[in-house]
């Protein structure tokens, strides 16, 4: 079920103290108006009324898509307690088939959602992530800026069209600002086909965090 409480926030600005809605858990079944919210990230902005200046509200919250068998628990200071893990773990494997993930931004979460929306596999995207970072170092980026850009966070936004048609496309950041690139539906392919051929490129069980950091661990 949806957990909502209120909480006392400073705004950024004035320091004011203002009573804002906090979301500790969001169930899309009970609340559909909160998944666009989730997906566009306004969910987590308050309007001061005293200076009106719009304040990022930080606090960890389970996203939970029945429909979508997804949990998506956002912990912004990254921590997890083994006992909260081992719980909520147990208690979603026993409902069965659920993707367990864990974020430690709003970006991230955004994510999550937006992809397993459009009914993709969020382990394929992230190779497909890192095979594109590295044709685009050997067509347009340049060796001489290799570690850089391979750092750099590329985020999926939209997969449109139909069948072998679709078209992926991912945004990152260059130079400051927002860059995209596009991938055709024989990538998304070829990178399933390589974690099938190597078992070991999968999430533990629970709440795992599938990122770059987490693919290059396994690449390594």
């Amino acid at each position: 079920m949806s957990i909502i409480n209120q909480a006392l926030a400073p705004c950024s600005k004035c320091g004011e103290q203002q009573t804002v809605t906090v979301y500790r858990s969001i169930n899309i079944s009970e609340n559909p108006e909160l998944k666009d919210k989730v997906r566009d990230g306004s969910l987590f902005l308050w309007e001061c009324p005293h200076c009106g200046q719009v304040n990022l509200a930080k606090y960890e919250t389970l996203y939970h898509d029945p429909a979508g068998k997804l949990m998506v628990w956002f912990l912004p200071s990254g921590e997890i307690s083994e006992t909260q893990m081992h719980a909520i773990t147990m208690h979603t494997k026993a409902m069965g088939g659920y993707t367990l993930r864990r974020v430690n931004d709003m970006g991230s979460l955004m994510e999550k959602v937006l992809i397993n929306d459009a009914g993709l596999d969020d382990v394929v995207l992230e190779m497909c992530k890192y095979v594109t970072k590295l044709e685009m170092v050997q067509k347009s980026v340049g060796q001489d800026k290799k570690d850089e850009f391979m750092a750099s966070v590329f985020h999926f936004y939209r997969c449109e069209g139909e069948g072998e048609e679709r078209i992926i496309t991912f945004m990152y950041a260059l130079d400051g600002q927002m860059q995209g690139v596009n991938i055709g539906w024989n990538v998304y392919q070829d990178c399933a086909g390589i974690l099938e051929r190597n078992p070991q490129i999968k999430p533990a069980d629970g709440f795992e965090r599938i990122d770059a950091d987490w693919l290059s661990s396994r690449l390594a």
